[in-house]
């Protein structure tokens, strides 16, 4: 057995599990008191960032990214080998603040691009399209068995990626089972989870009591925030097999990526029922600390005893963890390396919905959107948590399958129920404007940098572009394989040109 199949069979075993959820409870507890007793507050609000991406050959198929660019660039591991994560640095949520966020951001994007060198592209995408040489189901499909452990060939070799695929795998009967428009596939590892990538802002919050108040109001942006940055309408297109092209572009999801993730986790579970869903309102801080405490324990492993330090997060090691795989398109993070008291003692809100962006600037763009919207929902008072969870959960999934076109559920400032997208979007935006500028931010600079989302009310969103796309080019005679082909070219030459897409 190899190091990576022992270390995952290890995280497995019954007494390890045992082990694990006796410290989660007990570092529940703890976090609990400390919740209650005002030691996670932090000094102010504070802003990052992860951005999830992947890479493709000079032939535009997609590629392993070497293990030596890690080394060289500012960027991390992800699930897959052709994944690479960007993070930035926590800074406050002030002017300068906010705009240090756009810097690192492109920063190590230009970073990451170099480290690869001239024969492989970084590409800003939420879905890969074009598949790699051997095909996708092969991609996806490799596995061997290592005395009773599968292990992915082309998931990064990670002892917790091995647990985790094995887990997953147990629950769901031994295969993922995907079933979209056009698509049914069967595949033995939870790589297929890596089709999609994200980009999830950060808000840490100063008083831990108010948490509820940022999350129930995050609840309710989904829906009209992925009905304006949807862009993964389409599959690896060797997936679909004996499929009319033109009826497919009708009844594809303009968000794909959604359902791939649940499906990829939930073991067949209906939309909002499995592991991956969008989560209830709380009422307390406390309650999102019991519900990570109760939720299925996925890949336990035990921190040794060496490994506290004077962060905050290295005192619920077991516990973080478990937080790690708890997959809800909003959940918490305790602690990190935060602009905050007690070496990092603090809250805040992981927005997950959110598919990557094309550009630097677009994603750029997102990210100061969902943060200051969501403080402007705060600091403004908003009633937009009227709004029913059922019917933010509803217009969540009706903005994946349908972009634009979505029916949203909003209630504006003036208490206005509404679905009507100017009315939506016009109190969106001069709420996230109210959150900036009581960030600090000049109305100039808020302009500049929201810009690039603002237009998207115009344009639509980037899915709607490729779909558009891949119409045109049927109607010039082209296969549907060359005409997703062609539209991913195309995406990828204009993203890393850096024009925002609303420009393209």
């Amino acid at each position: 057995m190899t190091d990576l199949a022992a270390a995952a069979r290890e995280s497995l075993a019954d007494d390890t599990r045992a082990e694990f959820n006796r410290r989660v409870a007990d570092q529940a507890e703890r976090l609990r008191a400390d919740v209650e007793a005002g030691r996670i507050d932090a000094t102010d609000y504070a802003v990052g960032v992860e951005l999830e991406a992947y890479a493709v050959d000079d032939e535009g198929r997609l590629a392993r990214v070497p293990d030596d660019v890690f080394a060289e660039a500012p960027c991390a591991k992800e699930l897959g080998r052709h994944n690479v994560e960007l993070n930035s640095d926590p800074t406050p949520m002030n002017s300068a603040g906010l705009v240090d966020q756009s810097q690192q951001i492109a920063a190590r994007t230009a970073a990451t691009r170099a480290a690869l060198g001239p024969d492989r592209e970084l590409v800003l995408d939420a879905m890969w399209t074009v598949p790699p040489a051997g095909g996708s189901e092969a991609y996806l499909s490799a596995t061997h068995d290592d005395d009773g452990v599968v292990v992915a060939e082309e998931m990064r070799p990670s002892a917790r990626y091995c647990a985790l695929d094995n887990d997953v795998l147990a629950r769901a009967g031994g295969t993922i089972e995907l079933n979209l428009p056009g698509v049914d596939l069967s595949v033995p590892s939870v790589l297929v989870e890596s089709l999609a990538t994200s980009i999830q802002p950060h808000l840490q919050v100063p008083d831990a009591a108010t948490f509820p108040d940022y999350f129930n109001a995050a609840l309710r942006t989904t829906g009209p925030l992925l009905a304006l940055t949807t862009n993964a309408p389409l599959l690896p297109v060797d997936l679909y097999e004996d499929v009319d092209p033109r009826a497919l572009l009708d009844q594809t999801h303009h968000e794909l990526r959604i359902a791939v993730f649940e499906q990829s986790i939930n073991g067949g579970a209906p939309p909002g029922e499995g592991n991956v869903r969008l989560p209830q309102d709380i009422e307390a801080t406390t309650d999102v600390v019991d519900r990570i405490a109760r939720d299925f324990t996925y890949a336990p492993a035990l921190a040794d005893d060496d490994d506290t330090g004077d962060l905050y997060a290295t005192y619920i090691p077991e516990f973080d963890r478990k937080r790690g795989i708890y997959w809800r398109w909003v959940r918490p993070v305790f602690g990190g390396r935060e602009v905050a008291n007690d070496g990092g003692a603090s809250v805040r809100v992981e927005y997950r919905p959110l598919p990557t962006q094309p550009t630097v600037a677009d994603n750029v763009a997102v990210q100061w959107l969902t943060v200051g919207l969501l403080r402007g929902l705060v600091e403004t008072d908003h009633p937009l948590t009227e709004v029913p969870w059922a019917d933010a959960q509803a217009c969540f999934y009706d903005a994946a399958r349908r972009g634009p076109d979505a029916d949203l559920t909003w209630v504006t400032r003036a208490g206005e129920r509404t679905a009507d997208p100017d009315l939506v979007y016009d109190d969106l935006f001069a709420t996230a404007r109210a959150g900036l500028q009581a960030a600090g931010v000049d109305e100039g600079t808020v302009n500049e940098y929201l810009a690039p989302a603002e237009r998207r009310r115009e344009t639509g969103p980037p899915s709607v572009w490729k779909l558009d796309r891949v119409r045109a080019a049927l109607d010039d005679g082209a296969t549907f394989e060359a005409a997703v082909a062609e539209t991913q070219r195309a995406y990828v030459e204009r993203a890393a040109s850096g024009t925002p897409f609303a420009e393209w």
